[in-house]
């Protein structure tokens, strides 16, 4: 039965390329508000499971809603923010500000040619303030650090004022000190705009410490339930769910 106030359902979801099966009979129900982490090891089928959530793959077996529409009928994209691994492929020397970056959120609800108004530059900078960088508004997005540039992202992603927010790995790239203030910024989105949060992550030690909800996933979904439910979990138990041998080193909360 799909929720009334979930933002993604997933019933029965199964994937194959070719010979390999990558998604085997997933059962996801995100809640409007919840901060949802997913975790697993590479090649577990987090990227497909991404894909398929934003509709960039075709359904073989299985359904999705997205705020209670079928996805073969949800046409309201702008509602869904995305943020992916800019770290492994963005160009650095592109010539844009930071502004300019942030306010291409905007095309899809305003048209490519759309002139900004006062209003269109205020929701930037509000953007911007959300993840503490209005100062480097006027800053050449090249210029920045590995973190600085995500948050960059991020403010792009927000921009448009979605509903919920996808982020795939985002702390790629960004060095351990940031890491932590990172996730307390994501955190803040999440509690004070009340954003529904996805958020793929290696980190699984720091994912309890800031998330309501995991799911931990490899070909099947072998865990999903509260932050606090997983904090339970032992490590062979964790272990069995990646395929090798894995224990958790929590970090301390700031």
């Amino acid at each position: 039965m799909i929720q009334s106030n979930s933002v993604l359902t997933i019933k029965d979801l199964s994937f194959r390329y070719e010979e390999q099966t990558v998604l085997e009979n997933i059962h996801l129900v995100v809640p409007q508000g919840s901060f949802l982490a997913i975790v697993g090891p590479n090649g577990s089928g987090k990227t497909t499971l991404l894909k398929s959530i934003l509709g960039l793959v075709k359904l073989q077996k299985g359904s999705i809603q997205l705020f209670g529409t079928p996805i073969s009928k949800f046409k309201d994209w702008p509602k869904i923010g995305f943020v992916s691994q800019k770290a492994n492929s963005f160009n650095s020397g592109f010539p844009a500000t930071v502004f300019e970056v942030v306010s291409s959120g905007l095309t899809a609800k305003l048209g490519l040619f759309h002139f900004f108004k006062q209003q269109h530059k205020k929701k930037v900078l509000e953007a911007l303030q959300s993840v503490e960088m209005e100062k480097f508004l006027d800053r050449n997005i090249g210029e920045l650090s590995g973190g600085q540039q995500q948050r960059v992202f991020i403010a792009r992603a927000l921009v448009s004022e979605p509903e919920l927010l996808i982020l795939d790995e985002p702390t790629v790239g960004v060095d351990a000190k940031t890491v932590q203030a990172f996730y307390h910024m994501l955190e803040d989105i999440n509690k004070n705009k009340g954003i529904t949060l996805i958020l793929v992550t290696h980190d699984v030690g720091t994912v309890s410490e800031k998330v309501s909800h995991v799911a931990c996933l490899n070909k099947h979904l072998h865990f999903h339930g509260s932050a606090k439910e997983f904090e339970q979990v032992q490590d062979q138990d964790l272990s069995h769910y990646y395929g090798h041998p894995l224990h958790v080193i929590t970090h301390e909360q700031t």
